[in-house]
């Protein structure tokens, strides 16, 4: 066997006690810690976890047995040793708990490392500009097929609507029917309309997380609808179009009427590797009712061999403008993340 040299490489497992007296051998049983108080966490940050409990903060590490990126913003988690919250004071992570949903991409289609963004949100409210940046629907695409995909429910946002008519980029996604809330958020401009009410109503009691590009209004729709979170906002670049990265981790913050919302850094791409195509047609209970008539391994894309999509569509059963919008998903998994 090698000989390790290294001094980083050695742990508390390889020191050997020699039983003696008033000494026992180690114990190999690691402790239940049935008594693990219970938190949420709110931030990440280089190995540091911030959790909340009763009305307070506190730092955490994690367990060793936990391994590294075991735990996101959302998790509920159960922690040990100092848990008062008091400057300089570090508690333990030991257990998460199971997750209700997470919501997951990958950098690209051929990446079979999935990330995690979130854990245990019910909700993802999709941002985008109607204008400065322009909006990209191939990615509003991508994370409708997440959400669809890790069960939450999307919800589109669409900001700076005092720039340009948002009427078509609704109309794009209403075969869909999912819900869209318009906002008028141009930061700096002295017309703009900063009345969040219409957000705040979808996002009230819910476990919000928040995605779209850098410049599109996140942190400021997140400043307008919990005052005091302070979180940076920036400009769009004239000369690329898009925005410059202002937050860079996620945060979850708790709404003024109840539930959290959680911001999360600007992207630019939306791998879907970990998604099965035959997944998503379960988000589609209309559609996916016609599919016991394809043939064994459709793929229920346009042009499918004997699909029954194309079948119920010329006998009237489904919805023309909505069957497109699904398989227009399904092309936006096969195609490269990004524009």
């Amino acid at each position: 066997m090698a000989r390790r040299t290294a001094a980083s490489s050695y742990d508390e497992g390889d020191v050997r006690v020699r039983p003696g007296r008033g000494s026992r051998p180690r114990s190999k049983l690691r402790p239940a810690h049935a008594d693990a108080t219970p938190a949420l966490v709110i931030t990440v940050d280089r190995g540091r976890y911030t959790c909340v409990l009763d009305g307070r903060t506190v730092t955490a590490m994690t367990a060793r047995e936990l391994g590294r990126k075991a735990v996101v913003v959302g998790d509920q988690v159960g922690l040990v040793g100092d848990v008062s919250g008091a400057p300089g004071s570090l508690a333990r992570i030991v257990r998460v708990e199971e997750r209700a949903t997470v919501l997951r991409r990958t950098a690209d289609d051929d990446d079979p490392v999935e990330r995690v963004i979130v854990a245990n949100a019910d909700q993802l409210m999709i941002v985008t500009a109607v204008a400065d940046p322009e909006p990209r629907p191939r990615l509003i695409d991508r994370a409708l097929v997440a959400a669809f995909d890790a069960g939450i429910e999307p919800l589109l946002c669409l900001t700076k609507a005092d720039l340009a008519d948002p009427g078509p980029l609704l109309a794009t996604y209403a075969p869909l029917q999912v819900p869209a809330v318009v906002t008028r958020l141009a930061p700096g401009a002295p017309e703009a309309d900063t009345d969040v009410g219409d957000v705040a109503e979808h996002l009230r009691d819910r476990v919000t997380v928040l995605v779209g590009h850098s410049g599109v209004g996140k942190s400021t729709l997140v400043n307008e609808l919990v005052p005091g979170a302070d979180r940076a906002t920036g400009q769009v670049n004239v000369v690329t179009g898009r925005g410059r990265h202002t937050s860079t981790s996620a945060v979850a913050l708790p709404l003024p009427d109840g539930g959290w919302v959680i911001d999360t850094p600007g992207i630019r791409s939306f791998g879907l590797a970990h998604v099965d195509p035959d997944r998503l047609i379960l988000a589609f209970p209309d559609l996916a009712a016609e599919t016991p008539a394809c043939p064994r391994g459709c793929t229920h894309v346009d042009g499918a061999p004997e699909c029954g999509l194309d079948a119920a569509l010329a006998a009237g059963r489904v919805d023309p403008d909505r069957l497109a919008s699904y398989r227009r998903l399904l092309a936006s998994r096969d195609r490269q993340a990004g524009d």
